[in-house]
C-alpha cells in the first residue's frame, strides 16, 4: 500500500507531500491499527504537512447535497453503500458514525452478476459468460414495483425481451435474449430468497432495523435522509422501491402502536431516500467538497500534534524525554480520551527535543 501511495503522490500527482494536506477515506468499522499504520506512513515516510481520515459514509452524505431533494445540508442520515462485494447500512448523526448500529449485507453487485449468469445458463443462451452477465446487469436491469405483475407483463408481451449482441475476439457475433433477469436480478435486494438461502432478510427490513437500534433522538433524521451510495444502487427506481417498502414498515409499526395505546394518533414519520447523479462515486465527490472548504485544515492532524502527544505520555509516565525509537510504540497505547486530555497542555517549547 505504501508503494501505491508513493506512485500516486510522486508519479501521478507530482507534488511534494510536505507542502500539502491529505484527505483519506476508510470503510466503516476499520480497525484502529490500520489507521495508525496509515498515519505512520504519511507522517514518517512522506513527511506530509497534515492529514485527515474520514469515514466514507460521512463523505457520501456530503455528496448528497447536490440532490434537489436535500433541503438542508445535514450530516445526519442513513447511508446505504453497496459496491461489488458487500452492502453496508451506516447510520450517521451530526457527522459521527453510530458504530454499534452498522449492519453489513452479503449481497452486492457481484451476486447480481452471478444471478444473471445463472439465469442465462438455465435458459440455454448461446453466451452466458461472466462478462456478458455483467454487461446485461449494467445496461438492462431495473427495479420493478411488483415482481408478480412484472412476470405477467413479460408473458403477455414478448417485445419486452431485449436483444444483446455479444462480439467475440474471433469476430463471431451471437445474440442473447434478455428477459426476466432484467428485473429479477436487482430483486435479490428485496427478496433475497430467490437467490440464496444463506441470507433471507430484505434490505428495507435491515435499514429499518438499523435505524431502530440507533438513539431515539436521531431516528427521525435517519429516516428523513436515507442516502444511496455505490454502483449497485444505480438501478432505475431502486430508491423509489426502497422508500416505499421502508415507509410500509414504518406505517405498520405506527398503526400497531396506536392500537396498543388505545387509539392515540401519531404524527407519523417522513421517509425519504435520496438519489443523485454522484452516488456511484459518492465518497470521492464528498471528499472533494470537504477538501475545498476553508475549515478542512482545522480538521487535519499534523506531525507536530502527534509528537506532542507522545512527549506528554513519556514525560508523565517516566518523567524522562522520550527517545525517537519509542514514538510509534507510545502512539499505539494512546487512547482517544487520553489524547484529548493531554492536548490541553501547551508544550511548544519542548518541540525542539524531537528535532
Amino acid at each position: 500500500m505504501e508503494r501505491f501511495w508513493s506512485n500516486s503522490i510522486f508519479k501521478y500527482l507530482r507534488v511534494e507531500p510536505e507542502d500539502h494536506y491529505f484527505l483519506l477515506t476508510e470503510p466503516p468499522l476499520n480497525p484502529p491499527e490500520n489507521r495508525e499504520n496509515t498515519a505512520e506512513i504519511f507522517f514518517e515516510s512522506f513527511n506530509c504537512a497534515g492529514m485527515y481520515i474520514a469515514v466514507q459514509a460521512v463523505l457520501a452524505l456530503a455528496a448528497s447535497w447536490t440532490s434537489s431533494k436535500v433541503q438542508d445540508r445535514s450530516l445526519t442520515g442513513t447511508v446505504i453503500d453497496s459496491g461489488d462485494g458487500v452492502t453496508h447500512v451506516i447510520p450517521v448523526a451530526e457527522g459521527y458514525v453510530i458504530g454499534s448500529s452498522i449492519k453489513s449485507i452479503p449481497i452486492a453487485g457481484r451476486d447480481i452478476t452471478y444471478f444473471v449468469q445463472s439465469l442465462l445458463r438455465d435458459r440455454g443462451e448461446p453466451d452466458s459468460s461472466l462478462k456478458t452477465a455483467q454487461e446485461i446487469k449494467e445496461e438492462y436491469c431495473y427495479v420493478c414495483p411488483d415482481i408478480v405483475k412484472e412476470f405477467s407483463k413479460y408473458d403477455r408481451d414478448r417485445t419486452r425481451f431485449a436483444q444483446h449482441v455479444v462480439s467475440h475476439p474471433n469476430g463471431r457475433q451471437v445474440t442473447v435474449d434478455v428477459g426476466y433477469e432484467r428485473f429479477l436480478a436487482p430483486e435479490i435486494f428485496f427478496n433475497p430468497e430467490i437467490y440464496s438461502s444463506d441470507f433471507l432478510t430484505p434490505l428495507p427490513v435491515v435499514v429499518d432495523g438499523v435505524i431502530q437500534q440507533s438513539p431515539i433522538d436521531v431516528r427521525r433524521g435517519l429516516y428523513k435522509n436515507i442516502v444511496l451510495s455505490g454502483g449497485s444502487t444505480l438501478y432505475k427506481d431502486f430508491g423509489r422501491r426502497l422508500q416505499r417498502d421502508i415507509k410500509q414498515l414504518v406505517d405498520a409499526r405506527i398503526r400497531a402502536s396506536e392500537v396498543r395505546s388505545g387509539g392515540a394518533r401519531s404524527g407519523g414519520l417522513d421517509v425519504s431516500v435520496i438519489t443523485h447523479k454522484r452516488q456511484r462515486h459518492g465518497p470521492w465527490f464528498g471528499g472533494s467538497l470537504l477538501g475545498q472548504t476553508p475549515e478542512f485544515r482545522s480538521y487535519c492532524h499534523t506531525k507536530a500534534e502527534v509528537r506532542r502527544i507522545v512527549y506528554c505520555i513519556g514525560t508523565m509516565t517516566n518523567n524522562i524525554t522520550v527517545p525517537r525509537i519509542w514514538t510509534q510504540h507510545c502512539a499505539k497505547i494512546c487512547s482517544a480520551w487520553w489524547t484529548r486530555w493531554l492536548l490541553i497542555y501547551d508544550i511548544d517549547d519542548q518541540e525542539s527535543l524531537f528535532n
